[in-house]
């Protein structure tokens, strides 16, 4: 194996299969235990899609926390109910466990204090057994992460480091050398969150980090709500990464009486789908 396709991963491998179809990958994220544990584990397996048409292409477990730094107004709603209502760490990875019986990778995002408290190795060792790609570590940084990368090289993990607009060009090379399977663009200066209109900053930081390493995978997050916003990122991103829109519709149909209820979620899986469907039709690179 080369070192390229080590450095690929699970989840790297995903997106150079869609950028080989000519489009960029859909990653939709959900947390667990909202708005409760099974009916959370159902929303993700909808995420792949169902009845012949397609779903994301990567999902992102998310593991509530009780002080999230980088989640916005709608995923610290449903992360706080989830957490008054008992969630565990443990139950992650049920929710792996669901999603990769589809054949769809699943990647966790989740606070890095959450995993020294399971205990690294033990961690890793339990996420792989349930089938589990690798972690999103929005937290943690390569040079603060010598546990995680020992711990992810024994169990063949990827590892999915952030970068943002502010990164230095020598923050920026680091961490990108750090990952294994994709970098996590955040497009915004702030917290997560659904918006009218994409940033403007996603395509000048995807090019600063391809000029560092052109065989990297670029997912895109932070703003992305519609079919057409995704059509739009995918246009120049490796992965549209998209977490609020999602996690509005079980708000939504919980506020509504209707706790179990999915088609809205459906709805705006299908018009994602072919927003990525829809953009770019030639291969980048």
């Amino acid at each position: 194996m080369s070192a390229t396709q080590d450095r690929l991963g699970t989840s790297g491998r995903t997106l150079r299969a869609c950028r080989d179809e000519g489009r960029a990958a859909l990653v939709g994220y959900l947390p667990v235990g909202h708005p409760d544990v099974e009916t959370s584990v159902r929303a993700m397996t909808r995420l792949t899609g169902e009845e012949g048409r397609p779903g994301v292409d990567l999902v992102e477990i998310g593991m509530p926390y009780s002080d999230p730094v980088m989640d916005g107004v709608t995923i610290q709603r449903a992360t706080t109910r989830a957490l008054a209502r008992g969630v565990r760490t443990r139950d992650v990875f049920r929710a792996v466990e669901a999603v990769a019986a589809t054949g769809t990778p699943a990647l966790v995002m989740i606070y890095w204090n959450l995993v020294e408290q399971y205990g690294v190795d033990a961690f890793c060792r339990d996420l792989s057994a349930a089938g589990g790609a690798g972690l999103i570590t929005p937290d943690l940084t390569p040079d603060e992460a010598g546990p995680w990368l020992e711990g992810s090289d024994a169990h063949g993990l990827d590892r999915v480091f952030l970068v943002s607009p502010s990164s230095t060009d020598e923050r920026l090379a680091s961490t990108v050398d750090a990952c294994r399977g994709w970098v996590y663009a955040t497009s915004v200066m702030g917290v997560t969150g659904a918006r009218a209109q994409t940033s403007t900053a996603g395509p000048e930081l995807v090019a600063r980090v391809r000029a560092h390493d052109p065989e990297t995978m670029v997912g895109v997050g932070l703003g992305v709500s519609d079919g057409a916003q995704a059509a739009e990122v995918g246009g120049f991103a490796d992965a549209v990464i998209v977490g609020s829109a999602l996690v509005r519709t079980l708000l939504d149909a919980e506020d509504a009486g209707r706790p179990d209820d999915l088609t809205g979620l459906g709805a705006v899986v299908d018009d994602l789908a072919a927003g990525v469907r829809s953009g770019r039709t030639q291969p980048i690179g």
